[in-house]
């Protein structure tokens, strides 16, 4: 594990500075950054509306967590009652083999894609690929991305890392016959082509699932380009995945937390297409799926439920905003973390999945700043979350279920600070140490292994010429 958990730290390092190095990287988020916070700033003009509609969402989801078990029953029973047939993944691994069994059993051979960060998370595309089923995304920053065979840099904008220019050059040299052009509306339509008859070709269709109705089995779908309802419309066979936490109790439950997600998420006061979709296509009816199939994913969020303190990770309504206003992210980018969930929620998600002394790098990637936790819609308290994981990560405290507990420590750390007690512990010891810091601290050269990763983008910090202890005996203070 702590070969492991070396190996993503570098790679995290590395990435981040390689990313603060390119400055068409950080152009295309600066720019991208200011504008959603701009459209965001616009929604909420009324403070005080503002944290009416926080305290309300964050109640809502508060309460459908404490009820979960009982929701998540109450779902699948009217989704079973509606036609939606219920499947159930304990791991990614678990729900991949799912889908593919529904789909081999059907012999479907394509799949078309809405949005999906869950999908995201089992890495289904390459799953199905690698058993002949070619999975196309259809949201269009999806497709860019998956053109240049690419991960999402943000969890709404998928794209959101590239300029016009980018995508039109890689447009021309990607998509067959298409020719140079930087109009966006032009781009716009040579990706529709493409789309529009793989919607009419597919065999199945795939989504996610924004919010989940336990009092009408409904599932909820958010989206702007109607590639979600042409996704769960127009194939025979809709699939949708959701993670188990996404349930709510009522219908009515869903309308404050839609209208904070858009003004969050986009800026919108509301979306373009607002999806409710409770049952496969009835006999009177001329579109909708023949089936519909729902995969509930647990991959960990279970455990992270079992802990009253963390289990404000899964009332995450996933809109970015914490992405937006992270002074981290919006320097480097979603790629350098290395992580499906990049930036703020996803240095708390993405330990507690894959444990945090394999992830150790993500939650030191921050400032604490508690940017993220005053911008969350749904008052997830970050910075404090992410306190606890670090010393999760080096200790092994009694009850507590985090998934690689202890395992991020080091025996040079523990030595470090075996010494740092042993000379706080010892007050001559101590003096002598302070003596030499401060006649010698000056030339430990920038370097040294003690400061070299303070000193890679800092000045060395400079002792002073005598200690606090010392100018406080000389000057014939009291002190302890």
């Amino acid at each position: 594990m702590h070969a492991k958990s070396s190996e993503h730290e570098i790679l995290f390092r590395d990435s981040a500075s390689k990313a603060l190095l390119d400055p068409q990287l950080r152009a295309n988020f600066r720019r991208a950054m200011d504008g959603l916070i701009t459209k965001r700033r616009n929604q909420f003009p009324d403070p005080g509306d503002l944290q009416d509609l926080r305290h309300l969402s964050t109640a809502i989801r508060s309460r459908s967590l404490l009820a979960l078990p009982e929701l998540l029953e109450q779902f699948e029973a009217n989704c079973t009652k509606n036609g939606i047939q219920v499947h159930w993944a304990e791991t990614c691994e678990q729900a991949n083999e799912l889908i593919l069994g529904i789909m081999q059993a059907r012999g479907a051979k394509t799949l078309v894609k809405g949005k999906s960060m869950v999908s995201e998370e089992m890495h289904l595309n390459a799953y199905l690929e690698a058993h002949g089923i070619e999975a196309l995304e259809s949201d269009l920053g999806e497709y860019i991305i998956q053109l240049d065979g690419e991960t999402p840099s943000h969890i709404i904008m998928p794209a959101i890392h590239k300029n016009k220019d980018q995508i039109a050059r890689q447009f021309s040299q990607k998509i067959k016959d298409a020719k140079y052009t930087e109009d966006v509306d032009e781009l716009t339509a040579m990706a529709r082509r493409v789309l529009r008859q793989k919607f009419l070709d597919a065999d199945a269709g795939l989504s996610g699932v924004n919010f989940a109705v336990a009092e009408t089995g409904t599932l909820c779908l958010v989206e702007n380009e109607g590639n979600g309802r042409m996704s769960t419309h127009v194939p025979p066979l809709h699939i949708a995945v959701m993670g188990l936490e996404k349930v709510v109790a009522r219908l009515e439950d869903v309308v404050p937390l839609y209208a904070i997600l858009t003004r969050s998420a986009t800026g919108q006061a509301v979306s373009t297409y607002f999806n409710l979709i409770t049952a496969p296509r009835g006999t009177d009816e001329k579109d909708g799926p023949q089936e519909v199939h729902l995969v509930i994913l647990d991959n960990g969020r279970s455990r992270m439920y079992a802990d009253p303190q963390l289990r404000a990770t899964l009332r995450c309504i996933r809109c970015g905003a914490c992405m937006n206003h992270c002074p981290v992210y919006t320097r480097i980018g979603g790629h350098a973390y290395e992580a499906v969930y990049p930036g703020p929620i996803g240095k708390i998600l993405t330990p507690q999945m894959e444990g945090v002394g394999v992830r150790h790098d993500l939650i030191h990637g921050s400032s604490l700043c508690g940017a993220c936790a005053e911008v969350c819609p749904v008052e997830i308290p970050i910075p404090e979350i992410l306190v606890r994981l670090r010393r999760e990560a080096t200790h092994e405290d009694v009850g507590s279920d985090v998934l690689g507990k202890g395992t991020g420590r080091t025996a040079t750390e523990d030595w470090a600070w075996r010494i740092w007690a042993g000379v706080l512990k010892r007050p001559a010891l101590y003096r002598v140490a302070t003596w030499f810091a401060t006649r010698f601290g000056k030339a430990l050269p920038a370097g040294a292994p003690l400061i070299k990763h303070w000193t890679r983008t800092r000045t060395k910090p400079v002792p002073a010429r005598r200690s606090l202890s010392e100018r406080m005996r000389t000057e014939g203070a009291n002190h302890v």
